[in-house]
């Protein structure tokens, strides 16, 4: 077996500590530590092994054991560490820690820590980055229970469910005395390897790794939200949450073993189950065609299918969601527990989609929804029974029309078309949502799209508009030379920057590019800006 290049060796067994770093940003914090530290208390191992993807558990098969961990990467709040280095392909994801804390397949990693140091903004920030209590609540008081009640039980819930970044770093490193982070921005690599530097002197060593907070590190980072936490223990009260939690990730356990679990969980509280939601939305995506053939998860999938009172108690929760996206996962999860019959599931996903659709406040992210759950196009067979449900005036309307257009009515279509160029901003959101999901198609709609933008009042509609166009490549002469003729009309240096996007992105040389750059330059509106996307365009055309 290759041993990890960066020192793991019987050293480590002879006293010394050893120092784990894992480095997908800068290093600087590592070689700070690196220097500072004495070479014969101290032994460095650098996990991550370029270009391995399987560097952690690369890790964990050699036997690794870690006093203390620094990571040191960007952090995105929720789900990874990574690089700001475009050539970089290395980064940590959250799950995966999460996978190694939970699985007994990796005993010596992050069970011996004594202290852990996150070099990464917000990895310590306490904002909860998931809430459910206002909705749980809202259930609640429908299911008859007083406001005062619901809100008492919602709380409850979210606080035993807790999903901050905080939270989830102190599940991750269970037990570990010692975890500093950052509550908001961390500083850069430099100047954190500067604080380290500082703090870091002979009289301070000794505290490295002693597993009690350091007021002295602390009291650097001062400036830069540093604070010191420890990791969860069995005693505190969300230990429970994530003895479930991790059921979705140990590796000791078999899918059906967690199909078995999930099957447990369904059967709890229904509020309860909405927590869990995205993990066992997870879990089913993650798993191979060949662990959905094994007979065993069958067999456990089938024994959820057979479960009638919790199926019928599930879909009552889901029916009553009061946010519609979380009313279509529910569903979705209901089909795929083999709840609904696939002619059951378009009954349930059109009915939902009837109740959307009249509702006043229908607009870009139920249409943005809608399109997304027919991109398959099975729903659009479905399209004529909720047609009948609408008056002509809702047909009308575009949010309404947009729906019906998701859904394969090319009336409808032709409707949200016309409302990419309304003076109703609300009205040209929709028709964006609707073409990011169906684009525009053939010559003919790109031509009465780029006619009706050319005769809109300058606006943010406009350019809104033409941000729409561009994203289409356009490759007709006639729609071309109407955006040409617009650009020197234009009274908004925002409208013209939009044209030249337009262009930029299209195939330009349908048009005489000589004749194009000089109308571009005689007739651009100035601007306090330099370069922007007119020049680059520009000095496109006038290449050889």
């Amino acid at each position: 077996m290759v041993l990890l290049a960066t020192g793991w060796s019987a050293d480590a067994l002879a006293g010394k500590r050893t120092v784990c770093t894992i480095t997908v940003n800068s290093a600087d914090e590592k070689e700070t530590f690196r220097q500072r530290l004495p070479d014969d208390q101290y032994e460095f191992v650098e996990l991550v092994e370029p270009g391995r993807p399987d560097w952690l558990a690369s890790a964990c098969r050699q036997g690794v054991r870690c006093d203390l961990l620094v990571i040191s990467g960007h952090f995105d709040g929720r789900t990874e560490f990574y690089s700001d280095q475009v050539a970089a392909s290395e980064f940590l994801p959250v799950a995966e820690m999460e996978r190694v804390s939970c699985s007994d397949s990796c005993p010596g990693l992050f069970s011996q820590l004594k202290e852990v140091y996150l070099f990464g903004c917000n990895t310590l920030n306490s904002d909860p980055v998931r809430s459910v209590s206002a909705e749980v609540g809202r259930s609640l008081m429908r299911e008859g229970h007083s406001r005062a009640d619901a809100e008492r039980l919602a709380h409850a819930l979210d606080q035993r469910h807790a999903e901050s970044s905080r939270d989830r770093m102190r599940r991750i490193f269970m037990n570990v005395p010692v975890i500093y982070g950052f509550s908001s921005k961390a500083p850069l690599g430099p100047t954190a390897a500067t604080l380290l530097g500082r703090y870091l002197q002979p009289s301070s060593v000794a505290e490295i790794g002693s597993g009690r907070p350091s007021h002295r590190l602390l009291d650097q980072f001062a400036d830069e939200s540093m604070i010191a936490v420890a990791g969860l223990s069995d005693a505190d009260p969300r230990a429970g949450y994530r003895h479930d939690a991790c059921q979705f990730v140990d590796d000791r356990l078999s899918p059906a073993d967690k199909i078995d679990f999930v099957h447990d969980l369904l059967r709890r509280d229904t509020a309860e189950v909405r927590v869990f939601l995205e993990r066992i939305e997870g879990l089913l995506a993650s798993l191979s065609e060949d662990e959905r053939r094994a007979p065993s998860f069958t067999e456990a999938l089938a024994r959820i299918a057979d479960d009638g009172a919790t199926r019928d108690r599930y879909l009552r929760f889901a029916q009553d969601a009061d946010e519609a996206r979380v009313r279509f996962r529910m569903i979705a999860l209901a089909g795929t527990l083999g709840w609904l019959s696939a002619p059951d599931l378009r009954a349930e996903q059109m009915r939902m989609i009837g109740d959307l659709v009249v509702l006043p406040a229908v607009g870009p992210a139920e249409v943005d929804l809608v399109c997304a759950l027919n991109g398959d196009r099975e729903l659009d067979q479905e399209r004529r029974r909720l047609s009948l449900s609408l008056s002509p005036a809702q047909a009308d309307e575009v949010a309404p029309a947009a729906v019906l257009a998701c859904l394969g009515s090319d009336e409808a279509r032709a409707r949200v078309l016309q409302a990419l160029t309304s003076r109703n901003d609300r009205e040209v959101q929709v028709a964006e949502v609707y073409l990011g999901h169906r684009p525009l198609a053939g010559v003919d709609e790109l031509r009465i799209v780029a006619s009706a933008i050319a005769r809109m009042a300058g606006s943010a509609g406009q350019v809104r508009a033409l941000d729409t166009l561009a994203r289409h490549r356009m490759d007709d002469r006639q729609s071309l030379d109407e955006l040409a003729r617009l650009f020197p009309a234009a009274e908004s240096v925002d409208v013209q920057r939009a044209i030249a996007a337009v262009f930029i992105r299209s195939d330009y040389r349908l048009l005489e590019q000589a004749d194009l750059a000089h109308v571009l330059s005689q007739s651009r509106l100035k601007s306090t800006s330099g370069d922007d996307i007119i020049d680059i365009l520009i000095r496109r055309l006038r290449l050889p």
